[in-house]
């Protein structure tokens, strides 16, 4: 018999479609936001142009850096047929993991824009291949790999937003403050702010950066009865050592988004550091009741899907009764859900 608290249907909900988000807010402080002190166990609507009145502030705020590569790319076969594919990340110097939807086979040779073009070399399950990228019979380097992807590709917006990437998403589907290309994915909780609002939190609160770039695994579904027994995605991590510090240092910490509270979290479990350098990691850690938050007090994050490790981080910090009750409340007053929707904070 497993507990409530690990059953993977305790943390499936009903969504009206209406209720997903296709599109930001605009402008982006106008994005609806549900506030919840859990000392007080008290709720508060309100919105982004008032986040700053919330933020407790001795607070350290950590952000998540990264940036979203223009990963999806569309190829043609020698017969005609086309292929999408969705860049991950580099395996090895010259090698990248891709997934590719159409019909492929090893060895074969597809054309890109402007003369690139991709070799299978390995096909792997889920869609999942092993390729190399070409222009002029010479195989790329990650660099100019991302700088191809940059020019021609488009940005990988999430499966639930039924609509073609737009000239919009190349925008708004990246954070203000985006610095370091790796992610297929944004950290959403990121979205929210303007360049106003990123110029007032450095001003006026404690802040730092790190970088975990985002994979496609975000948006995979826990498929095992037990939650316990999935096996999360790894993801490509650097916390430099100036943020190591002041996390060290931090009596109060705000993470903006569940990247930067995993990031947090797989660092201040790691053994004492002895060494002054930036750490590079593989962060695999899966936070839920049984493996709850233990170092970040406060979380802004946005509505996530049912059945998710989002959505169960969530609820290892606020329980998972109050969980349900704080999703049904945001249904039930038009929040709107997912990448480009409303906020959560948890105080």
């Amino acid at each position: 018999m497993i507990a409530q608290d690990f059953l993977l249907q305790s943390y499936d909900y009903a969504l009206p479609k209406a209720l997903i988000a296709s599109y930001p807010a605009s402008p982006k402080e106008s994005a609806k936001l549900l506030v919840y002190d859990r000392t007080k166990d008290s709720l508060i609507h309100s919105d982004f142009y008032h986040i700053f009145d919330f933020i407790p502030p001795k607070a350290l705020i950590v952000l998540n850096d990264t940036k979203v590569i223009k990963a999806r790319i569309h190829s043609k076969k020698e017969s005609g047929g086309s292929v999408e594919i969705l860049f991950h990340h580099q395996i090895s110097d010259g090698l990248y993991l891709v997934q590719m939807k159409g019909k492929v086979q090893a060895g074969m040779v597809l054309s890109l824009k402007n003369g690139y073009m991709c070799q299978i070399k390995a096909l792997q399950e889920g869609g999942y291949r092993h390729v190399i990228f070409l222009k002029d019979n010479r195989a790329l380097g990650l660099s100019e790999v991302l700088e191809m992807l940059e020019r021609y590709g488009q940005m990988p917006i999430p499966p639930y937003i039924k609509r073609p990437s737009s000239e919009l998403d190349s925008s708004e589907y990246q954070s203000v403050f985006a610095k370091n290309y790796g992610a297929i994915a944004a950290p959403t909780a990121s979205l929210h702010f303007s360049t106003t609002g990123l110029e007032r939190l450095k001003k006026e609160f404690q802040h730092c950066f790190l970088t975990l770039h985002v994979g496609a695994g975000t948006f995979a579904g826990v498929e095992v009865a037990d939650i316990r027994e999935h096996q999360i995605h790894t993801e490509t991590l650097c916390i430099p050592t100036q943020t190591m510090q002041a996390l060290d240092g931090a009596r109060e910490i705000l993470c903006v988004g569940t990247t930067a509270l995993r990031s947090v979290e797989y660092y201040k479990r790691l053994p004492p550091r002895t060494k002054q350098e930036d750490l590079f990691a593989l962060c695999d850690i899966f936070l839920h009741l049984g493996n709850p938050v233990l170092h970040t007090q406060h979380l802004l994050t946005n509505f996530h899907l049912p059945k998710s490790t989002l959505i169960m981080l969530v609820a290892s910090m606020v329980g998972l009764e109050k969980c349900k009750e704080l999703y049904g409340i945001a249904i039930k007053n038009s929040y709107r859900f997912y990448s480009y929707g409303d906020g959560m904070l948890i105080l």
